[in-house]
């Protein structure tokens, strides 16, 4: 099949989501009010609770939710060929993962904008509660830590110094949007222009001046000392700005990219299918846990439910929030597919990245397949082949960047829950919180277990503690629509297959550390797989509740009034 009609195909997919199937589920299924007060009004302090506009709060959850995994997933689990991994962006986005970000955020607007893991004790009850902040705080350390190794090397020398100066650049722009909109009064669009106009001239003086000098490690202190900041200081100062800029940024270099792939007009590289790929694990259920972000993953509802609920100004913006910015990622994780298909030039290139398991997997290998095909796009536009190499670079890491500051301010959130829980007033204090947030992911980033970092040794539970996240989150909002009297079949049938496939992903896993003797993995992987039957088991039990005693009405109120 030809590229293009393939991402026309796709285009369409989208169109009619967005057009429909998110429109019935926002009037029909949460009945989505203009006139209820969002917590944002409601709980207004300024410093986390800021009503936004809803174009610049689109831009902070895209970036928030997108970071490098739309990117890197696509990139590998194109060695299965690209109609799976397509089709899983595609219609895992439209039909589960837009679903499953967009719930979470309308259940957290209704619960004061509390987190999925504290509006699981009023559904469920307090041991899932507990359940869901142990998950959500190994999940966020776990994968931010890695993501401060990544940055960190990605400003090294060996890759991007070039991005460092337009990086650092976009966080000073940021303060300064942010100070002149909200003290200021000036408007949005045109500090924006200003703001989007001074980054890309950052981008060409990072080409001509690269950052050189710091080393890796060095790096990785300087990106946790500002994942510190850009959780304490208000919201509306540096990570929505920041956020914002940074969605002007992918959606213009998006769309970039593909009116390259047009004029490019390149053809598949990759196989249609390819069943068994060398030293690869099966197709089902990896396929779905190797490409999370871009289809389905559950750090969005961390978002949803964290940052973003607190900052919607109006119900009805959810939909374009929570539905149109997982759209939006899976765009780019289209793109990714077809950068890492269609981006070689010939069957043989694209072989020798992808012959076996091991040829493709890696950091390296993944960017530079990304890079290498988008940059071929761009390079059909006019733009020379160190601009495109630099800008898709800036995209990279910015997107990094964003998931680190957002996940550490959500990592903060879930501490002072855990506070909440056991009675230690000092952790919600956003000083302490943060700093507790920050030393957990230092201690992922630079901990060695084995003579590697702990977070590079425990890595291989990301995905599928990711996509348990994500089963776990639609089975919370399918018992809150089963209290209302709502229809659950939107959100049981995405839960019940992302449970499935995770689940069965985890097993697998499971026996190869027993096979392989991996006790730290297999000890580790063994307890989220018992904590996440466990949930199950108490949300059944909530079930059979409801049934002998109904209290729809009583626990709906009360759930609303958190």
């Amino acid at each position: 099949m030809d590229p293009l009609l393939a991402t026309l195909a796709c285009f369409l997919v989208y169109v009619a989501g967005y057009r429909f199937y998110a429109r019935r589920l926002a009037t029909h299924l949460f009945e989505l009010d203009p006139a209820r007060v969002t917590p944002a009004h409601a709980c207004r302090d300024n410093i986390d609770y800021v009503p936004a506009n809803r174009y610049v709060l689109f831009g902070h959850h895209f970036t928030s939710i997108t970071g490098l995994s739309p990117m890197l997933g696509p990139a590998i689990a194109v060695i299965w060929g690209w109609v799976p991994a397509m089709i899983w962006v595609v219609l895992g986005a439209v039909l589960i993962g837009a679903v499953h970000d967009f719930s979470a955020l309308a259940v957290s607007i209704r619960a004061r904008g509390a987190s999925i893991g504290k509006i699981a004790e009023t559904i469920i009850g307090r041991r899932a509660k507990t359940l869901f902040h142990v998950i959500i705080f190994f999940l966020i350390a776990l994968a931010m830590g890695v993501f401060v190794q990544v940055v960190g090397l990605l400003f090294s020398p060996a890759y991007y110094p070039q991005a460092v100066l337009p990086s650092a650049a976009l966080m000073i722009i940021a303060v300064a949007i942010g100070l002149l909109v909200h003290r200021r009064g000036m408007s949005v669009p045109t500090i924006s222009i200003v703001g989007f106009g001074l980054t890309i001239l950052f981008v060409w003086a990072g080409v001509e001046f690269p950052v050189v000098g710091p080393t890796v490690p060095q790096w990785m202190w300087l990106i946790l000392g500002y994942a510190f900041l850009a959780s304490v200081l208000p919201v509306w100062l540096l990570l929505q700005p920041r956020d914002y800029i940074n969605g002007i940024l992918l959606i213009l270099g998006l769309g970039a990219m593909y009116v390259g792939l047009f004029v490019t007009q390149p053809d598949f590289a990759a196989p249609a299918v390819n069943v068994r790929p060398a030293g690869a694990p099966p197709m089902f259920p990896f396929v779905f846990i190797v490409i999370a972000c871009g289809a389905a993953s559950g750090f969005h509802s961390l978002v949803s439910s964290g940052t973003s609920a607190k900052q919607l100004d109006r119900e009805p913006d959810a939909r374009f929030i929570g539905y149109g910015s997982m759209i939006g990622e899976s765009l780019l994780g289209l793109m990714a597919v077809l950068a890492c298909s269609a981006g070689f030039y010939s069957r043989d290139e694209w072989l020798a990245h992808y012959r076996t398991w091991e040829s493709a997997d890696g950091l390296g290998n993944n960017i530079a397949a990304f890079v290498g095909g988008t940059s071929r796009f761009l390079q059909s536009l006019g733009f020379p082949s160190d601009l495109a190499a630099s800008l898709v670079a800036l995209i990279i890491v910015s997107f990094a960047l964003t998931t680190v500051d957002s996940a550490t301010r959500l990592l903060r959130y879930n501490i002072s829950e855990i506070g909440e829980t056991v009675r230690i007033r000092a952790l919600g204090n956003r000083y302490v919180a943060s700093g507790l947030a920050v030393a957990a992911i230092a201690f992922f980033a630079f901990y060695e277990m084995n003579g590697q970092a702990a977070g590079q040794v425990l890595w291989q539970l990301f995905g599928t503690t990711n996509q348990l996240m994500a089963g776990l989150a639609l089975l919370a909002v399918t018992l809150y629509l089963l209290q209302r009297g709502k229809s659950v079949a939107y959100t049981l049938l995405p839960m019940g297959f992302m449970l499935v496939t995770t689940l069965t992903a985890m097993a697998s896993k499971l026996a190869e550390f027993w096979r392989l003797e991996q006790w730290t993995l297999l000890v580790t992987g063994g307890a989220l797989f018992a904590l996440a039957l466990w949930l199950v088991a108490e949300a059944w039990l909530a079930v059979r509740r409801y049934r002998q005693q109904p209290t729809i009405q009583t626990l709906d109120v009360a759930f609303e009034q958190v």
